[in-house]
């Protein structure tokens, strides 16, 4: 339980500090004034004033945010704050604002890709291997509940034998919501089981497909990389996560996916441990899964997020005049209560998922 605490504390005060540390940067060198660096939100816990800034750690550990001068944000401030001072946010040039704004999702990412090219060039980078061997179970899906394993090998699909992995994916993707006879390996004993595949939606190069799912990955070797090519790894895998997270985005958007199918706090918690515990390596690529992911949903165009706030800046730009700053507090406000909502529903299938089953 310790582990799992620790562990958590760890991935979301590296995750905010990144991202918030960002924004600070990109303000700075925007000449803008920062009267806040908070980590967590409030009420505040301890906090310290150097020179302009007040440093704080809110008790709410779920985010954190920097506040600029004169900017409609978290705080939800109002008029009364904006002077027009030259180092105030809304007297920036567009570039400058749209800079600031994304600072904290450019950090994110490239954390995450300096993270996953650490871990290629100390540890190598993942090859599949191409037995049928599982790496990896998906709880919650018919393989899971059939009772298959890690380490187990696959040896026959309707008692047709099988001996790749591309063999079995040629069995099983084809029949989506589909009765299959799966026989396996495990130590000296054969075991079977009859499932049903699910019915998933995947992208193929831009084109979706309804492939048949079990929920089994292969198992992965480490081959050892040099310098630039871990990078290139590092840049790889950055770009699949942010590709497979838009795709998720994507298919809950259009009613393709649940909202159960989301993790929230409580599910990062679980996670955490879990992956620590499953050694350094892991826990490093599941904080840069995190830092990217995060990244990716801060830049939504979505009130309070850092990519809803971009939006109100591009009008403004395209506008060439300032919205209402009630109009901005009353979105932020809406978008405050709606993200709230999202967490509370997440948070209780997190519960429901990770703690009773």
């Amino acid at each position: 339980m310790l582990l799992t605490l620790v562990s958590f504390i760890v991935v979301l005060g590296i995750v905010i500090f990144i991202h918030e540390l960002g924004h600070f940067l990109a303000a700075r060198l925007s000449g803008a004034r920062v009267e806040v660096f908070s980590i967590g939100f409030p009420p505040k816990m301890v906090g310290f004033q150097r020179g302009d800034t007040e440093y704080r750690i809110g008790w709410i550990p779920l985010g954190g945010y920097v506040k600029i001068a004169g900017m409609i944000d978290e705080s939800l401030d109002g008029e009364e704050t904006l002077t027009g001072a030259p180092d105030e946010f809304m007297s920036k040039s567009y570039p400058q604002k749209v800079f600031m704004l994304s600072a904290g999702v450019i950090m994110n990412f490239l954390l995450g890709f300096l993270l996953y090219s650490f871990i290629a060039f100390t540890e190598g980078k993942p090859v599949a291997d191409p037995s049928a061997v599982i790496g990896s179970v998906v709880q919650g899906y018919p393989a899971q509940e059939a009772g298959l394993q890690a380490g187990d090998r696959i040896i026959a699909l309707d008692g047709n034998q099988i001996h790749t992995w591309d063999e079995l994916t040629s069995v099983v993707h084809p029949r989506p919501a589909d009765t299959l006879d799966v026989t396996w390996v495990r130590a000296a004993d054969t075991l079977s089981a009859t499932v049903v595949t699910r019915a998933d939606e995947v992208s193929i190069d831009g084109t979706a497909e309804t492939r048949g799912m079990i929920g089994i990955g292969p198992d992965f070797q480490r081959e050892p990389v040099g310098f630039f090519e871990a990078f290139a790894h590092g840049g790889e895998t950055t770009g699949r996560i942010v590709v497979l997270t838009l795709q998720m985005f994507g298919r809950l958007f259009t009613g393709q996916a649940s909202i159960d199918e989301l993790t929230g706090p409580v599910g990062i918690v679980h996670l955490s441990g879990e992956t620590a515990r499953a050694g350094w390596a892991t826990f490093l690529s599941f904080i840069a899964l995190i830092n990217i992911s995060i990244g990716l949903l801060n830049i939504m165009p979505f009130p309070v997020l850092d990519g809803g706030h971009i939006v109100f800046v591009t009008l403004e730009a395209i506008l060439r005049r300032q919205i209402s700053t009630r109009v901005k507090v009353i979105v932020q406000q809406v978008g405050m209560v709606l993200l709230l909502l999202l967490m509370v529903v997440v948070t209780y299938n997190d519960i429901l998922r990770f703690f009773m089953g």
